[in-house]
């Protein structure tokens, strides 16, 4: 049973096709959706998202938002998103690790905005790294 897939961010539609099985990035661990699926709203963490098409994954990075579910349509709202296939290697690589640096930099900093602002942005280069390569950095 095929289940319709729309990812939305606020600048574009990122994916609107049908999909085989969607694996979410939610904000309490990997939730995997198939058809048939109860109806279902949950919060998304930043993270990559898997979509299986016609045998084939795409990897798709979620910078955080909202999923729901219901008569086999998975909606998915979220702040940004890329999918991995559009991502430049090379420069999602050196996010990554200029995001690594700067928050172990600012690590024992007292400015508690500073390092919540490193972490988040760490998350963000992880996703969209993991999303191009497949892998865990």
């Amino acid at each position: 049973m095929a289940l319709t897939v729309r990812v939305i961010a606020p600048d574009k539609t990122v994916w609107d096709s049908d999909a085989e099985e969607v694996i979410l990035p939610s904000t309490t661990g990997q939730l995997g959706i198939l058809g048939g699926h109860a109806p279902l709203l949950t919060a998304l963490d930043t993270g990559v998202m898997r979509v299986r098409s016609e045998k084939s994954w795409v990897a798709i990075a979620l910078m955080g938002g909202f999923a729901e579910v219901e008569s086999n349509e998975v909606t998915i709202l979220v702040n940004g998103a890329e999918r991995g296939d559009s991502i430049d290697p090379e420069e999602a690589r050196s996010t990554y690790d200029a995001a690594e640096a700067k928050a172990k930099q600012v690590e024992s900093s007292d400015n508690r905005q500073e390092k919540i602002q490193a972490k988040q942005a760490l998350k963000r280069a992880r996703a969209r790294l993991q999303a191009v390569t497949g892998a865990a950095p």
